[in-house]
């Protein structure tokens, strides 16, 4: 499925047909594959990269072409169970157009980032920003689901809350790495500005956008090692209820096991003290809870 944009004024206006400044191919299929592989020159490996999740941000420079791959927060869905995931998206310049694939539907050209465009490598620069926006957003939104889960927590403490913790955590380490890729991405992109034909407006704003991803990496790798420490320390409180659940279970087993012993001694096949007294019965009871009680009694001193 493609879109297709003209800057109108500089604003992005979708037209109906191609060609056109900018086309986004969302989830393209095999006809449209070849139609870019083929016919635009764009290399196999480097489309594909822009479909694989899993592939690194980086920038090259092909005869008729830039090739650029940079990573973008997945769309969140309640079926992920709690795990933020990335993307990614390649974006090929040429001296005509700008081709965009994406994997999946997104909407690209929404939010402030993408208003007063200048040129094409303006829309790249406008794409990042939102990328960033994208991830910060993505930040907040982990950050309020950490203090819920934290708050469940201390509450009851469940497999299923643990396991959330564990995903978010598993989430914050691949965004830590996809913003650090972009990262570097925005610092080769500033090396080859004059290459890539950026103005100084567009590189004050490139300038600006790699201070705000290094913000939001730090920010990231700052979450990462909170939920880190929490994770440590909730295992280690973990570990402590259990020892104080087995001490108290050890506790009530022995107080029991006690008084048992003291009735069974009374109660075998043989011939036993009192057997003929009529109240054999209620001091042989009386024996029992003196028994429990003495118990009590020497383990609360061993404890003080």
């Amino acid at each position: 499925m493609w879109k297709a944009y003209n800057i109108v004024e500089r604003k992005l206006v979708e037209v109906p047909e191609q060609p056109a400044a900018v086309t986004i191919y969302a989830r393209p299929d095999e006809r449209e594959k070849r139609h870019l592989i083929d016919e635009l020159k764009v290399d196999e490996h480097t489309f594909n990269s822009a479909l694989d999740p899993d592939e690194l941000s980086r920038l090259e420079f092909e005869p008729e072409h830039m090739a650029l791959i940079f990573k973008r927060p997945k769309n969140y869905s309640g079926a992920e169970q709690f795990m933020f995931k990335v993307t990614s998206a390649g974006a090929f310049l040429f001296k005509d157009g700008l081709r965009i694939v994406i994997p999946e539907e997104a909407a690209l050209f929404d939010g402030a980032p993408l208003a007063r465009i200048h040129s094409l490598a303006d829309v790249i620069l406008k794409l990042l920003a939102r990328s960033v926006i994208h991830f910060r957003e993505h930040l907040k939104g982990i950050s309020m689901v950490s203090d819920e889960l934290q708050s469940e927590i201390n509450r009851a403490m469940e497999n299923k809350h643990l396991i959330n913790m564990f995903a978010l955590q598993k989430s914050l380490v691949y965004y830590v790495n996809s913003i650090n890729s972009n990262g570097a991405l925005l610092e080769k992109l500033k090396h080859n500005a004059g290459k890539i034909g950026l103005s100084t407006e567009e590189l004050e704003f490139l300038d600006d956008l790699i201070i705000e991803n290094n913000q939001c990496a730090k920010q990231a790798e700052m979450y990462s090692n909170i939920l880190a420490s929490l994770m440590d320390a909730r295992a280690s409180i973990v570990s402590n209820n259990l020892n104080v659940l087995m001490k108290n279970l050890n506790i009530i087993t022995i107080a029991i096991m006690v008084p048992t012993f003291v009735v069974s001694a009374f109660s075998m096949n043989v011939a036993i003290p009192m057997q003929r007294f009529a109240f054999a019965f209620w001091v042989i009871m009386g024996m029992a809870v003196a028994s429990v009680a003495a118990f009590l009694w020497y383990w609360r001193r061993r404890g003080s």
